[in-house]
């Protein structure tokens, strides 16, 4: 094998600038017992959690490689669910910052997420069309429920039944039956998108809205008294018998169309006339606030029972024939709130003294906080924060490095910032025209910037003030260079011009300090507009790129005409040199990268290399390496010698229009349309391009098969409900281990058993066989212990697909170990789950199989027994502990779990009412 060329790896370092991505919502954190103070919010791949009051970062709750779509807060303040891009569902302890769950199901970005009441179940909502409900304590799915037609914008669980509310941009709103798992009721009374939806008055109220200015009121009643008539009835029990199935299976479907009835009772006008993004109620559900694409947000006080009889006895003696419900909807009071700018997210918390804290995510990369009092008749904010120091308020169109790498320099369509490398905070923020190119001058302590209005304006850094403002051109000022004997600089514009600057150092009238500024010393007249231009490192040629697609070079002392390079098919769109002068690289909006020889102006390679526009390119310094970024939110690495592609550099959610090498090497920044920027660092780490190429190669694989068509199980008739999780690379992989155990443990049983017949024949205790050492692995000893263990290792949200794909042989094998593991009682509810899966999936195969028939036969006595010993080991641990708890209340006169005691009673009074009715009908 002959020597190749090693390169080092560039790793992503940090993510800066941003504040709050656009795609995400944001809530409100109780963490420590302190309420108000801190926020979560999506922030491209992450989720930070910021301190408002100090406006800090509290925390960072680290991602893979996908954007954060939506986040919902535990109601036991405990976790944090967390959905994402690709689909997945990632569970986090916001004190820590530790992932505990993961969950996988969905096939496009998750757009809703909400907990049950006792936060034991999540429900998720995806562009995807499904509904997924997930067990939070098993760690597992539990069914997904397919009938919408769009994507899901909203979910909710009812709190005292187990019903679950959905919406979709299908403009229908689905009621679910848990228990059977199927929709019993929907409604249709929309015209467009629902977006949004809220319950009130203890699920007896629904407010929903879309994509018009109208949010509709809805009252929900429910049947308790035909719900009544169900199995448990001691009367209907006598009843039962074969002739009568059709009319109890008839009294069955009946029942659950009467779990509820809906009925609107009227609408409420917003504000705005576009559609509804979000809306929320504080946890008393006394005022609901609503907010649509613009900067309004409108806030709604739900009356109290005492204020809406004294405001419809006031009502009836205006006007006789007056609805009460109509009165209670349309005639809410109502007030607009603006913001600084667009809200895209927003989430509420009541306050004492009868006033909310709002806390918003505005369209400008920032977050604001404000206090809003309910009594007071006028819309007004009090207590307004901003906590937006740290970030852009647009895209960062320009970066640079300072000639130490120690200050990062960023600019956008409204300000400039300096960042300190290390600590990544800004150093200074400076307001600027819509910034195009930027530099800092020689000694870093002056900032240069060529803005879209033609000018080129001087910033001293350690002030932060704007020196000069000069009106270089007439047209945008797409691209600066510095000339190599750091004396000037040169500028390209739209204009058709190339002007030649010189650093001149001036003292001004009132000040006998001297300041720098630019003198104008000649021009390049062009044909086209300039898109880029560069000095080469010798300083011997400049190159300009043109609209018409070429790339003229000139003498610089001359400017007379030295090539010209043509071959794209659009314009080249940036360009630069190499450090020796011999290699130009130009990328354009045709996709296409071009290799120059600077010294014939041949073509040298031309490479497809982005799957949209080149918008930027850059040497690494004293290499033939460079960077590209483009539209497609990627950064590659390329060698311009062996024409290869190096590697790849994925983490931007948006367009990439800036790239800066730092002049060592070791760092790289990039900025992008997300409004973040990214430090990647080179570190010591060999790249080999056979393994870059092998891991582009798996990756591709794994994206085959989430895009694979989901499993259909055996025996399902009903289109409705399906298995809640997806097959992707781990469920193989853990399939894949599954089957090696089997192998290894028939193997290792057979060597143990041959052993056994040796030692029986010669009467003799003959040394037992070595074991194999994936169970010395595992660190147990026996074949039996070896196969539980991979089972237990196993993540519980994998395991039923994992078992999807065993083939039957094996099926066959692990239902064998199963009674073997029931009998000795090893682990039996993790081996029920597996066992009453596998039956379900291949109940016709293994009902005719002969051989399986007593394994069946005794699975179902040691299955029995053991479920019965578990459930007696609960009860007598319940029964423990509330004995323990009467005794601590006796002693204390403390009650404990006072709520969930008084709802336990309530429901249970509510069933011995349902029964007692149930009899006598």
């Amino acid at each position: 094998m002959g020597l190749t060329k090693q390169y080092l790896r560039y790793q992503p370092s940090a993510v800066f600038g941003i504040v709050g991505s656009q795609k995400s919502n944001l809530v409100f954190l109780d963490i420590r017992g302190t309420r108000g103070k801190y926020c979560a919010v999506g922030a491209c791949e992450n989720v930070l959690i910021w301190d408002l009051r100090t406006g800090e970062k509290f925390s960072i709750l680290k991602g893979d490689k996908h954007e954060v779509s939506i986040i919902c807060r535990c109601p036991d303040k405990r976790h944090l669910a967390v959905g994402y891009d690709d689909g997945t569902i990632h569970v986090f302890d916001p004190t820590s910052g530790d992932l505990l769950i993961t969950f996988s199901g969905h096939k496009s970005a998750v757009t809703a997420l909400r907990y049950d009441r006792q936060g034991l179940r999540l429900v998720s909502g995806a562009r995807d069309t499904d509904v997924i409900v997930w067990d939070i304590v098993n760690e597992s799915g539990l069914f997904r429920l397919k009938g919408h037609k769009g994507q899901i914008t909203q979910v909710c669980f009812l709190k005292e039944t187990n019903v679950l509310v959905t919406s979709s941009k299908d403009t229908f709103i689905k009621f679910w039956d848990l228990d059977t798992q199927h929709c019993f009721k929907t409604l249709v009374g929309h015209r467009s998108e629902v977006y949004d939806f809220v319950l009130l008055k203890n699920d007896h109220r629904l407010v929903t809205g879309s994509s018009d200015s109208e949010l509709r009121v809805w009252d929900i009643t429910f049947k308790e008294q035909d719900a009544a008539d169900a199995a448990e009835s001691p009367g209907k029990k006598l009843k039962l018998d074969t002739s009568e199935d059709e009319e109890d299976e008839e009294r069955r479907r009946k029942k659950m169309n009467c779990i509820l009835k809906c009925t609107k009772v009227g609408s409420v006008m917003r504000s705005g006339r576009d559609r509804v993004v979000s809306m929320v109620t504080d946890e008393s559900e006394s005022v609901l606030v609503c907010h649509g694409n613009d900067a309004n947000v409108d806030v709604f006080t739900l009356p109290s029972q005492e204020k809406l009889k004294k405001h419809l006895a006031k009502r009836e003696k205006k006007a006789k024939r007056k609805l009460k419900e109509q009165d209670e909807v349309g005639r809410l009071p109502w007030r607009s709130i603006k913001m600084a700018a667009k809200v895209r997210a927003l989430d509420i918390l009541g306050e004492e003294g009868n006033s909310l804290k709002c806390m918003c995510l505005l369209n400008n990369n920032s977050i604001q906080t404000s206090t809003i009092h309910i009594d007071n008749k006028k819309a007004e904010l009090s207590d307004v924060k901003t906590l937006g120091l740290p970030a852009h308020r647009t895209t960062p169109r320009t970066t640079c490095f300072s000639s130490d790498n120690l200050a990062i320099l960023s600019a956008s369509s409204e300000s400039i910032k300096i960042w300190n490398r290390d600590s990544l905070q800004p150093i200074r923020t400076m307001a600027c025209d819509y910034a195009l190119a930027s530099m800092f001058a020689p000694g870093d302590r002056h900032a240069i910037i060529g803005t879209k209005s033609g000018r080129l304006q001087i910033f001293d850094v350690s002030s932060g003030s704007l020196l000069e403002n000069i009106d270089a051109h007439s047209g945008p000022l797409w691209s600066i260079s510095m000339a190599p004997d750091k004396r000037g600089i040169m500028s390209g514009s739209a204009d058709h011009n190339v002007k030649f600057w010189n650093f001149e150092l001036i003292t001004d009238e009132d000040s006998t300090s001297k300041r720098l500024t630019l003198d104008h010393k000649k021009t390049l007249k062009m044909d086209e507009d300039v898109l880029c231009v560069k000095y080469s490192p010798d300083q011997k040629l400049v190159a300009a790129s043109l609209m018409d697609n070429t790339v003229k070079v000139f003498f610089s002392d001359t400017l007379k005409f030295f090539l010209s390079m043509y071959g794209h098919k659009l314009p080249v769109l940036c360009m630069d040199i190499s450090s020796d002068s011999t290699l130009l690289v130009t990328g354009s909006a045709d996709r296409n990268v071009k290799i120059w020889g600077m010294d014939f102006g041949d073509c040298h390679r031309s490479i497809f290399a982005h799957d949209d526009s080149i918008m930027c390119i850059q040497f690494v310094p004293r290499t033939h390496l460079f960077f590209t970024g483009g539209k497609d939110r990627k950064l590659k690495q390329w060698d311009a010698d062996n024409f290869e592609l190096v590697s790849t550099l994925q983490g931007h959610h948006g367009e990439v229009f800036s790239l800066s090498i730092s002049s060592s090497a070791n760092f790289e920044v990039s900025g992008s349309q997300d409004r973040s920027l990214r430090l990647w660092e080179k570190t010591q780490e060999v790249l080999v391009l056979e393994d870059e190429r092998e891991m582009e190669r798996e990756q591709e694989f794994e994206e085959a098969i989430s895009n694979e068509m989901e499993a259909v199980v055996p025996g399902e008739t009903t289109t409705e409900v399906a298995l809640a999780g997806k097959k992707t690379a781990e469920t193989v992989k853990a399939a894949e281990r599954l089957m090696e155990a089997i192998e290894v443990y028939k193997e290792e049983s057979a060597n143990i058993q041959l052993h056994k017949d040796e030692c029986r024949k010669t009467g003799k205790e003959l040394a037992p066989p070595q074991l194999n050492p994936l169970i010395m692995a595992y660190g147990v000893t026996s074949p039996t212990r070896y196969l539980l263990e991979v089972i237990k290792r196993i993540k519980s949200s994998e395991l039923e697909e994992a078992l999807l794909v065993l083939p039957f042989n094996y099926v066959m094998d692990l239902l064998k170990v199963l009674d073997i593991f029931l009998q000795a009682g090893w682990e039996p509810e993790l081996s029920c789950r597996c066992l009453l899966f596998l039956l379900r999936v291949h109940h016709g195969q293994i009902t005719s199989s002969q051989t399986l028939l007593p394994v069946i036969d005794r699975l179902r006595s040691s299955t029995l027994s053991q479920v019965t010993q578990l459930r007696d080991q609960i009860g007598f641990n319940l029964a423990g502990l509330q004995f323990l708890q009467s005794q601590i209340e006796r002693s204390d006169e403390v009650v404990f779990f006072k709520d969930a005691t008084d709802r336990l009673r309530e429901k249970k009074r509510k069933k011995k009412k349902k029964v007692i009715l149930a009899i006598k009908t």
